[in-house]
């Protein structure tokens, strides 16, 4: 993967835009975009929830054996 390419600056309505090459992809609809001194540093966002995260999971393509569910015993109160 390369790790150093040339992009164009554009104006997208009031704000300065820059086209993402393919091989630079985020994961997601959102990023953080900071500065550090001249550099810009966008990072994509950590997923909101446990549920989004294991979206990202793939799947298990194993059984799990089933497991014995008694009843409890009476209680005395």
């Amino acid at each position: 993967m390369a790790t150093e390419r040339h992009v164009k600056l554009f104006k997208n309505g009031r704000n300065q835009a820059v086209r993402i090459p393919r091989e630079f992809e985020l994961p997601g609809e959102d990023a953080v975009m900071r500065r550090e001194g001249d550099r810009l540093i966008i990072e994509p966002t950590p997923p909101k929830s446990l549920l989004a995260v294991l979206a990202t999971l793939p799947p298990l393509d194993e059984e799990f054996p089933p497991i014995a569910d008694p009843l409890p015993g009476p209680v005395e109160l």
